[in-house]
C-alpha cells in the first residue's frame, strides 16, 4: 500500500510539475508538483526499507516443559 501511495504521489507530482501550465494567484503548481514527487520518492524508499527490515526478523519459540516425578534411569 505504501509503494502504491508513493507511485501515486510521483504521478500527480509529475503532472503538476511538468504538464500543468495554469496560473493561480499565490499558488505555484510547479513547486507543489516537485514537492509531491519528493514525497513520493520518500514514501517508496521508506516502504522498501521497512519491508527489508520486516523480512530479516527471526522468531524463536520457547516451550516450557515440566515433568512430574523422578528423572528416568539412564540406559546401559
Amino acid at each position: 500500500m505504501r509503494i502504491g501511495l508513493g507511485v501515486f504521489l510521483l504521478v500527480v507530482g509529475a503532472i503538476l510539475g511538468f504538464a500543468v501550465r495554469d496560473n493561480i494567484n499565490a499558488v505555484d503548481l510547479t513547486m507543489i508538483g516537485y514537492i509531491c514527487m519528493g514525497a513520493g520518492v520518500l514514501a517508496i524508499v521508506l516502504s522498501l526499507v521497512l519491508q527489508g527490515q520486516r523480512a530479516n526478523t527471526s522468531h524463536r519459540e520457547v516451550v516450557e516443559r515440566r515433568d512430574e516425578g523422578p528423572p528416568p534411569a539412564p540406559r546401559v
